[in-house]
């Protein structure tokens, strides 16, 4: 787990691997959507411009979702609200809001919307693909505990550390997965001296004993092992960016075979196949995690979202088949959609 990956000398400022992977993911992403627009677009720079203004989308609504989510931590203590720079990003919020502006500013300049957002979708799933190596690197949006022979240990006092060692009654559980001794828990008064208390916080490392840090690091207190659900998630999001590509490649060599012609996904059903196939991927992935709290009957609010994104990208799918081809001009002829 490297949550933040060096310090800028001087300054100070150190270079966290979420921020990092995210930007990474966003670069990739533009220039994957500035190729594949070339043909419906004279001005490339336009493009661009959707995609910064997505990205500041992505990061306010990945916050605000957060915040929403988990709004009991910031009662009392309103300014950290702003204070992303100390983590509480939520990726499912970012997308979301991100996808609202970019539609908003589309439809703004008079650009085919439902081309560009068959594009965008496949932008979007190579963005989230980098987005969860960053997850995986932070050690957030982990798994529940396995045997299984792929599975990962995160460290002490890592995000899985902090749920195994405490009971979860926002997932049912009772009892923490890791018992620890009490020795481990209490408080660190201003003199710096622990107090020990079986409900307090779990000790710092550095105020460990060598025993208890051996015993943290391969003894019977160590992390358990989880399901590397960030890893899932960033190929699973690469998956349905392949498959996304194949789908819309086939829907423009379809129009070209009059057999087939009548069943050819029409400009928006690429987009829509997005929310389908990350909606259940999403429902089905959640089930493994084990750090959001259970909303409705044992459903995380993910997988609400998830299966309402499932559904929406079905009816859009029917809406953008049955509205069939748009009518602009293209740029050159014998260009995708023509």
């Amino acid at each position: 787990m490297y949550p933040e990956l060096f310090e800028i000398p001087f300054v100070n400022l150190t270079i966290k691997s979420y921020g990092l992977m995210m930007v990474i993911g966003f670069l990739v992403a533009i220039f994957v959507i500035r190729s594949l627009s070339r043909d419906i677009t004279a001005s490339p720079q336009m493009i661009t411009n959707a995609a910064l203004y997505s990205l500041i989308a992505g990061v306010v609504g990945a916050r605000l979702f957060y915040v929403v989510h988990h709004y009991s931590e910031f009662q009392g203590d309103w300014h950290n609200i702003f204070a992303i720079w100390h983590g509480g990003l939520e990726l499912l919020g970012g997308v979301t809001f991100s996808i609202a502006v970019i539609i908003a500013y589309l439809f703004y300049h008079k650009l085919p919307v439902r081309r560009y957002l068959d594009i965008l979708a496949m932008g979007l799933m190579l963005a989230l693909a980098f987005g969860r190596i960053g997850c995986f690197l932070n050690g957030c949006c982990f798994g529940k505990p396995t045997e299984l022979p792929w599975a990962v240990r995160f460290p002490y006092h890592s995000f899985s550390y902090l749920s195994q060692v405490y009971p979860n009654p926002a997932r049912n559980r009772s009892e923490p997965w890791l018992k620890l001794p009490s020795e481990f828990f209490g408080y660190l008064v201003s003199n710096n001296d622990w107090i020990e208390a079986e409900q307090g916080n779990l000790k710092p490392y550095r105020l460990l004993s060598d025993k208890q840090k051996d015993e943290v690091k391969s003894g019977a207190y160590r992390a358990l092992k989880v399901h590397p659900t960030q890893l899932y998630s960033s190929g699973n999001a690469a998956m349905l960016s392949l498959v996304l590509f194949l789908f819309w490649r086939w829907g423009i060599k379809a129009k070209k075979e009059p057999a087939i012609r009548k069943f050819t996904p029409t400009p928006g059903c690429t987009f829509a196949l997005m929310f389908v196939l990350y909606g259940i991927t999403r429902f089905l992935l959640e089930s493994l995690r084990d750090d959001n709290p259970f909303e409705v009957d044992s459903l995380t609010i993910s997988q609400i979202m998830g299966t309402g994104l499932a559904v929406l990208g079905l009816i859009l799918m029917l809406v953008f088949f049955r509205a069939g081809p748009d009518k602009i001009s293209l740029s050159r002829s014998g260009s995708p959609g023509t």
